[in-house]
Parts: C-alpha cells; structure tokens; sequence
C-alpha cells in the first residue's frame, strides 16, 4: 500500500502548508471529509475538516484524551512533564480543571485588567519615539510571559528561561533538545513546587501546592504537569494571538482604518482574528475508545483522530466568504479555543491580553506599518500553533500612555 500522505505532502504545487495551511484544508474537503494522513512523530490519523463535525467530536465520549486508547501507543513520548488536564479525560479531567478554573473566571480576569494595561505600556514605552522593532520579541512574547508567570509566581529573575523550554517542547529542534528542555523544566518546576510548599504566597502555584495536600488534591505527578501546562498554554498561544491580529490589521488596511475610526470594534478584530487564523490548529490528538463513525467515515477502535479547529473555523458552511478577513463579521461559531469539557479554561485571559494588547499598540503607534514583505515572514514550527516567528514592524510616532 502508498504511504499515506503528510499535510505538506498534499499542499498544491509550489504551495507552502506551513506558510497557508488553508488552500490544503480546502482542497481535502473536496475529497472527503475526513480523510487519512500522515502526522511526522504521530503516524496515522483520521483529520477531521468540518465545522459542525469538528464540534460534535471534542463532546464526544467515544475520543478520549488519553492516550493509552491509541492501537499504537508504547509511551507519552518521552518528553511529558508530568500529569496534565490535555492527557485525561473525566472524571479525572474535571477534577483538574474544577481546581484551577475560579482563577480564571471573567470576574478574576477582569480584576487582572489595570496589571495587563500597565504591562502593555511598559513594554511600548521602551520602544523608541521613532524607529523599528520585532514586535514578537518586544511585545507579543513578554506580556503573556510575564501576565502568567505572575500568575504563577514565577520570579522575575527567572521568567527568560521559560520561553526558550516551552518552545523547544512545543517544537522540538531535535529529540534531544526537547529532553533536556522537559529535564530542565521539570526540576525547575519540582524546586519552586518544594520552595512555596515551604513558604507560601499569594499566587496560584502556592494556592495549588497547598491544595495539594487535602483529599481531591493535586498528586505530585498532576502537580507538575499543571504548572507545565498553564504555563506553556498561557503564553505560547497568545504570542500568536497577538501578533496575528496586529499582521492581519496591518495586511488589511480597510480593516485597521475602520478599527481606528471606531475602538469599538476591538473585540471583532480579536474574535475575527482567532477565526481566521487563529493561534492553534488543532486540538489535542483524540483515540477511539471504541468504533466510532464521523459524517459517514467509520474510524476503528484505537485509531487517532486530528480535529482540525482551523479548518473548522474556516468551514464555508458556516462562514461565508470564509478567507475573508473582515472584523465586523459576527464573533460566533468559531473554535479557535475549542469546545466542550476541554475548551481552553484561559479563553477569558487570553482575549483580555488580545484586546489590550491591539488597542494599546495601535492607540500609541498610530501610524505602525510592516517593515517586511509579508511573503517573507517566517512561521514559528510546530504542528498544533500557528504564529509567525518575527514581525518587522516601523512607526515614526510615539505617544505617551
């Protein structure tokens, strides 16, 4: 039998899936809506395109998380860092989440509103009054990082090693450098767990070690792996969040002149911007616990199964005009943080930093503009995020907070 085929492998000719994932995504719906392919590192698995069908899968019990429902699993890949909520399913899953989720309610968030501005700020007012910068690295990388590891209780000192670990897991450059990276992390993680078991603050780890202790507490295992998740979780996707949104508004400048002439319209540039082309492609690898049958394509029992959340939120049925770029589109339908049991108990964080982020940056660089050409702007790897690693931007005014 041929090998089935990888994602870039069916890219048009002269086509770059990583660059523009969606002429594939279209193509494919043509010839079936759930086809097989090919994920290096994965195997084999059952992708998942439409809009509708996406939604009813991440509800349904039949796909768990879990990957020892898999025909083909022999370990969890050698680079996990402890127990995660991504890795379960209930009621082990809503045990986790229950733990963490009143930190993330809208009213907590909302309180984290004046913190997230005085971030934003800080971080444009080191720009110059005129000039050019990496707007990844200057400001859509550190006000995540710092938003969370505060939340945590991470030590300033210590925030620039997070990003280089988080990476290198999300997008291994090699099996090695994502070892030593999970090592790294790991007792890193194991040392701050065992220093606020000690002394206590005010912050979410400690609120988490210190529940750790009574009964429906975290294990030591599920310890880690929380601390793992929501920091990897809580800043790699809004990196690519923000600067998305500020590259679409930028290659799109009937869309940003109408944002400008009315503030208003922040939440559809955000809500658009995660449709569109949202900062992550697909959910967690689901595993048939059992047969299960998806629009008419019958999946085997320890089969895996890619739910494609950008090709869902892109599914012409449901969005007209769907490659269209358009902030006054209404926000609902898209499943840019998922759904069901799993959806992203962040959401409400995340689009609270988008929001803030886009309206402090184009409010003090009025007349911001890209400083490359766009085809020349390089994605960040890995198969599940989408972002682009640098994003050469010029203004030649500055305003004051």
């Amino acid at each position: 039998m041929p090998a089935t085929p990888t994602l870039d492998e069916l890219a048009p000719r002269g086509a770059d899936f990583t660059a523009d994932p969606y002429p594939v995504y279209a193509a494919l719906r043509g010839k079936g809506p759930v086809p097989r392919v090919h994920v290096p590192g994965s195997g084999d698995v059952w992708l998942v395109l439409g809009r509708d069908e996406v939604r009813a899968a991440l509800t349904d019990p039949r796909l768990r998380n879990d990957i020892r429902h898999s025909a083909t699993w022999e370990s969890d890949g050698g680079n996990a860092i402890g127990l995660n909520m991504l890795q379960t399913d209930a009621p082990q899953h809503t045990r986790l989440r229950s733990l963490v989720a009143r930190e993330f309610t809208a009213g907590r968030v909302e309180a984290m509103r004046p913190r997230v501005q005085r971030i934003a700020d800080g971080l444009l007012d080191a720009f110059p009054p005129a000039g050019a910068a990496d707007l990844v690295a200057g400001y859509a990388l550190p006000l995540p990082l710092t938003v969370i590891c505060e939340l945590l209780g991470v030590p300033l000192t210590d925030q620039h090693h997070f990003h280089s670990w988080s990476t290198e897991l999300v997008a291994p450059s090699s099996p090695a450098a994502a070892g030593a990276a999970a090592g790294e992390m790991s007792a890193y993680f194991a040392a701050l767990i065992a220093a606020k078991a000690g002394a206590p603050g005010t912050d979410l780890l400690s609120a988490l070690v210190l529940a750790s202790g009574e009964q429906g507490g975290l294990s030591p295992e599920e310890l880690l792996g929380m601390a793992f998740l929501l920091l990897v979780a809580g800043h790699e996707t809004t990196i690519n969040l923000i600067s998305s949104a500020a590259l679409a508004l930028l290659r799109h400048p009937d869309q940003l002149a109408a944002l400008r002439a009315d503030p208003r319209l922040i939440d559809g540039a955000v809500e658009e911007t995660l449709r569109h082309d949202g900062p992550v492609t697909a959910a967690a690898f689901r595993h048939a616990a059992e047969p299960v049958e998806i629009a008419g394509v019958r999946i085997p029992a320890g089969d895996s199964v890619m739910l494609s959340l950008a090709a869902a939120s892109r599914d012409p049925g449901h969005f007209p005009d769907p490659d269209r770029f358009d902030i006054r589109r209404p926000a609902r339908g898209h499943l840019a943080f998922g759904h069901g049991i799993h959806h992203c108990l962040g959401a409400p964080l995340a689009r609270l930093e988008g929001r803030t982020a886009l309206r402090t940056l184009l409010r003090r660089l009025p007349d911001l503009a890209l400083d490359a050409a766009p085809e020349s702007l390089v994605r960040r790897p890995g198969a599940m995020l989408r972002g682009v690693a640098a994003l050469p931007v010029r203004w030649s005014r500055h305003l004051p907070a």
